[in-house]
Protein backbone atom coordinates (compact mmCIF):
# COMPACT_ATOMS: atom_id res chain seq x y z
CA UNK A 1 0.00 0.00 0.00
CA UNK A 2 2.76 2.62 0.99
CA UNK A 3 4.24 1.89 -2.87
CA UNK A 4 1.24 2.57 -4.18
CA UNK A 5 0.61 5.48 -2.10
CA UNK A 6 4.36 6.54 -3.50
CA UNK A 7 4.04 6.22 -7.27
CA UNK A 8 0.69 8.65 -6.83
CA UNK A 9 2.34 10.88 -5.04
CA UNK A 10 5.52 11.19 -7.58
CA UNK A 11 3.76 10.92 -10.56
CA UNK A 12 1.85 13.92 -9.51
CA UNK A 13 5.09 15.72 -8.86
CA UNK A 14 6.42 14.64 -12.41
CA UNK A 15 3.48 16.51 -13.37
CA UNK A 16 3.94 19.44 -11.32
CA UNK A 17 7.13 19.75 -11.97
CA UNK A 18 7.16 19.26 -15.95
CA UNK A 19 4.23 20.75 -17.41
CA UNK A 20 3.83 24.07 -15.97
CA UNK A 21 7.64 24.47 -16.86
CA UNK A 22 6.40 23.41 -20.71
CA UNK A 23 3.55 24.86 -20.90
CA UNK A 24 5.23 28.18 -20.26
CA UNK A 25 7.77 28.13 -22.06
CA UNK A 26 7.88 25.07 -24.54
CA UNK A 27 11.00 25.98 -25.98
CA UNK A 28 13.12 25.03 -22.63
CA UNK A 29 11.87 21.31 -22.89
CA UNK A 30 13.10 21.26 -26.33
CA UNK A 31 15.91 18.60 -26.31
CA UNK A 32 12.97 16.50 -25.37
CA UNK A 33 10.78 16.87 -28.52
CA UNK A 34 10.84 14.51 -31.82
CA UNK A 35 14.17 15.04 -33.86
CA UNK A 36 11.95 16.93 -36.92
CA UNK A 37 10.96 19.56 -34.62
CA UNK A 38 14.53 20.29 -33.17
CA UNK A 39 15.46 20.45 -37.07
CA UNK A 40 12.82 22.59 -37.85
CA UNK A 41 13.21 25.17 -34.88
CA UNK A 42 17.10 25.23 -35.33
CA UNK A 43 16.42 26.97 -38.46
CA UNK A 44 13.95 29.53 -37.29
CA UNK A 45 15.20 32.70 -37.34
CA UNK A 46 13.82 33.72 -33.67
CA UNK A 47 15.32 30.46 -32.24
CA UNK A 48 19.02 31.48 -33.41
CA UNK A 49 21.67 29.70 -31.22
CA UNK A 50 18.79 28.47 -28.65
CA UNK A 51 19.33 24.57 -29.19
CA UNK A 52 22.81 24.50 -28.10
CA UNK A 53 22.23 26.62 -24.84
CA UNK A 54 19.30 24.32 -24.02
CA UNK A 55 21.51 21.37 -25.13
CA UNK A 56 24.41 22.06 -22.96
CA UNK A 57 21.76 22.77 -20.19
CA UNK A 58 20.08 19.43 -20.91
CA UNK A 59 22.98 17.03 -19.97
CA UNK A 60 23.77 19.26 -16.71
CA UNK A 61 20.10 18.54 -15.92
CA UNK A 62 20.17 14.92 -16.80
CA UNK A 63 23.41 14.27 -14.85
CA UNK A 64 22.30 16.28 -11.93
CA UNK A 65 19.10 14.81 -12.23
CA UNK A 66 20.14 10.73 -11.76
CA UNK A 67 22.28 11.71 -8.61
CA UNK A 68 19.24 13.93 -6.98
CA UNK A 69 16.91 11.27 -7.42
CA UNK A 70 18.74 8.68 -6.31
CA UNK A 71 19.60 10.06 -3.06
CA UNK A 72 15.89 11.50 -2.52
CA UNK A 73 14.46 7.93 -3.70
CA UNK A 74 16.84 6.38 -1.48
CA UNK A 75 15.68 7.93 0.96
CA UNK A 76 12.23 7.33 0.14
CA UNK A 77 13.07 3.27 0.02
CA UNK A 78 14.71 3.54 3.26
CA UNK A 79 11.74 5.47 4.90
CA UNK A 80 9.71 2.53 3.43
CA UNK A 81 11.27 0.10 4.95
CA UNK A 82 14.16 -0.87 2.77
CA UNK A 83 17.71 -1.78 4.52
CA UNK A 84 19.46 -3.56 2.02
CA UNK A 85 20.90 -3.52 -1.59
CA UNK A 86 17.94 -5.54 -3.62
CA UNK A 87 15.02 -4.22 -1.85
CA UNK A 88 16.40 -0.84 -2.22
CA UNK A 89 17.04 -1.64 -6.15
CA UNK A 90 13.45 -2.87 -6.70
CA UNK A 91 11.78 -0.36 -4.62
CA UNK A 92 13.47 2.66 -6.66
CA UNK A 93 13.13 1.06 -9.49
CA UNK A 94 9.54 0.29 -9.54
CA UNK A 95 8.35 3.88 -8.09
CA UNK A 96 11.04 5.20 -11.34
CA UNK A 97 8.98 2.44 -13.86
CA UNK A 98 5.43 3.63 -12.71
CA UNK A 99 6.84 7.57 -13.33
CA UNK A 100 8.47 6.06 -16.66
CA UNK A 101 5.36 4.24 -17.77
CA UNK A 102 2.85 7.23 -16.69
CA UNK A 103 5.15 9.75 -18.08
CA UNK A 104 4.67 7.90 -21.37
CA UNK A 105 1.03 7.22 -21.80
CA UNK A 106 -0.28 10.05 -19.59
CA UNK A 107 2.08 12.75 -20.07
CA UNK A 108 3.65 12.11 -23.81
CA UNK A 109 1.10 10.18 -25.34
CA UNK A 110 -1.95 12.14 -23.44
CA UNK A 111 -0.86 15.35 -23.23
CA UNK A 112 2.18 16.42 -25.42
CA UNK A 113 0.99 14.64 -28.60
CA UNK A 114 -2.39 16.30 -28.18
CA UNK A 115 -1.92 19.77 -26.99
CA UNK A 116 -2.03 23.06 -29.12
CA UNK A 117 0.18 24.86 -26.32
CA UNK A 118 3.00 22.46 -26.50
CA UNK A 119 3.63 23.40 -29.86
CA UNK A 120 6.88 25.34 -30.38
CA UNK A 121 5.83 28.89 -32.48
CA UNK A 122 6.72 27.71 -36.12
CA UNK A 123 6.24 23.78 -36.18
CA UNK A 124 2.31 24.43 -35.38
CA UNK A 125 2.05 22.28 -39.20
CA UNK A 126 4.20 19.61 -37.79
CA UNK A 127 1.10 17.38 -36.43
CA UNK A 128 2.18 14.43 -37.18
CA UNK A 129 5.63 14.77 -35.79
CA UNK A 130 4.45 15.78 -32.64
CA UNK A 131 2.36 12.33 -32.50
CA UNK A 132 5.11 10.37 -33.20
CA UNK A 133 4.29 7.81 -30.63
CA UNK A 134 7.40 5.73 -31.32
CA UNK A 135 9.39 8.78 -30.42
CA UNK A 136 8.01 8.58 -26.85
CA UNK A 137 8.23 4.90 -26.38
CA UNK A 138 12.66 5.19 -27.20
CA UNK A 139 12.46 8.07 -25.08
CA UNK A 140 11.04 5.70 -22.19
CA UNK A 141 13.24 2.90 -23.04
CA UNK A 142 15.95 5.53 -21.95
CA UNK A 143 14.28 6.34 -19.05
CA UNK A 144 14.47 2.70 -17.75
CA UNK A 145 17.64 2.97 -18.77
CA UNK A 146 18.32 6.10 -16.44
CA UNK A 147 16.21 4.10 -14.09
CA UNK A 148 18.19 1.21 -13.18
CA UNK A 149 21.23 3.45 -12.82
CA UNK A 150 19.27 5.29 -10.02
CA UNK A 151 17.93 2.01 -8.49
CA UNK A 152 21.47 0.75 -8.47
CA UNK A 153 22.67 4.48 -6.92
CA UNK A 154 20.14 4.00 -4.39
CA UNK A 155 20.59 0.68 -3.79
CA UNK A 156 24.82 1.70 -2.73
CA UNK A 157 23.40 4.49 -0.68
CA UNK A 158 20.93 2.74 1.57
CA UNK A 159 23.92 0.03 1.55
CA UNK A 160 26.66 2.49 2.79
CA UNK A 161 24.09 3.93 5.40
CA UNK A 162 23.33 0.56 6.52
CA UNK A 163 27.20 -0.57 7.18
CA UNK A 164 28.50 2.80 8.63
CA UNK A 165 25.26 3.40 11.02
CA UNK A 166 23.75 0.03 11.65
Amino acid sequence: MILLIECVVLCILFTLIILPVQYKNPIRMIMSYPPNVIKRVEVLPQYKDVIKQEEKKHVGKKIFGVFFFAFVLAIVAYLSGCRDFATTFIHVFVLFAVVNLYDLIVLDWGVFCHSQKLRIPGTEDMDADYKDYLFHVKGALIGTLLGVIVSLLSGVLVYIYGAIFL
